[in-house]
């Protein structure tokens, strides 16, 4: 994504995140900076902390936010150690079943 994004695009991006996560996949969420984005990597830096709370309850930081040439990566991975295919696979209880 981009420093600027749109409200409804970063929505649409955590949405997709939260999929993942729910899977038991790690995520990867990176922010590309093009040209003058450069100068100001805060504003990137505030878009992945935005990102990383909205996730909070389903992700824990795996890798904390680094800036590698243009690009400011972090990777989150899920908190639940089983995703829930496994668990009904193997006839375990969900989280939240009784």
């Amino acid at each position: 994504m981009r420093p600027h994004i749109s409200d409804h695009d970063l929505e649409r991006k955590v949405r997709l995140a939260e999929r993942l996560l729910r899977e038991g996949d790690k995520v990867k969420v990176t922010v590309r900076f093009r040209g003058r984005e450069l100068a100001h990597p805060e504003t990137g830096q505030a878009l992945l902390e935005r990102f990383c709370g909205q996730l909070r309850e389903l992700a824990a930081v795996d890798r904390a936010a680094n800036m590698q040439g243009r690009f400011l990566t972090a990777i989150l991975a899920p908190t639940n150690k089983k995703p829930a295919k496994v668990a009904k696979e193997t006839g375990e209880k969900e989280v939240g079943q009784t």
